[in-house]
Formats: C-alpha cells, sequence, structure tokens
C-alpha cells in the first residue's frame, strides 16, 4: 500500500502535477481550499485525512519537530529546503516515499528530501 501526500501551499504545482502523472495519490492545500489555515491546524488537518504533509517552510518543520517533543500525533511530513534540490529531485523522492512506504511508518516523523 502507498502513503497519500499533501501539498502545503508553497510546493510549487510542478511537482504536484508531475507526482499526479506517476500515479501518486496528492491532495494540495488549494484543492482542499485549507489554504488560509495556520500551520498547527494545517498539521491536523492533513492527520485527520491521513496523509503526510510536504512543506517548504522552515517554521513547519520545527512546528513538526516540536510536537514530535511534546507527543502530539501527526500523520508525518516531509521537509525539502527550497534551494535544497530541483523539482525534479523532490519529485522522485516524493515518488518513491509515497510508492514504498505505508502510512504507520510515517506517524511522528519527519523526514528530510532530496535524498542525497
Amino acid at each position: 500500500m502507498a502513503i497519500a501526500l499533501y501539498m502545503d501551499v508553497h510546493i510549487p504545482q510542478a511537482i504536484t502535477d508531475q507526482l499526479r502523472r506517476r500515479g501518486v495519490d496528492v491532495l494540495s492545500a488549494f484543492d482542499d481550499e485549507a489554504q488560509e489555515l495556520p500551520d498547527d491546524q494545517l498539521l491536523l488537518r492533513v492527520t485527520q485525512l491521513n496523509r503526510v504533509l510536504f512543506t517548504q517552510d522552515i517554521r513547519f518543520r520545527v512546528l513538526a519537530e516540536t510536537w514530535q517533543v511534546e507527543g502530539k500525533q501527526f500523520s508525518g511530513l516531509i521537509f525539502g529546503h527550497q534551494l535544497g534540490g530541483t523539482i525534479g529531485q523532490f519529485v522522485r523522492d516524493l515518488e518513491l516515499i509515497a510508492k514504498a512506504s505505508e502510512p504507520d511508518e510515517w506517524m511522528n516523523t519527519v523526514e528530510y528530501v532530496p535524498f542525497k
């Protein structure tokens, strides 16, 4: 079974489009009409939907890491710094994650892409 991804508002549309073309289940904050939600509420929303969030927002990464320390449940977060990789690298790594992992593996997890 694959995981479903959720794209934060700052993710380039090209990443979302390429993942969908590759058969990855992707929902964006815009698709979900959640682009105005504060980060903590969006992380809760993503968890309710049982999706793993992809973000390039460092404050979001810090929030998830804080929740890890505090023991608050969330369905997983993947962080990719905007200058840390190309669209192609992000697409390749997110596709691999989506198709090769299970939702329960992501609970309270923060991962960084691109893989080196």
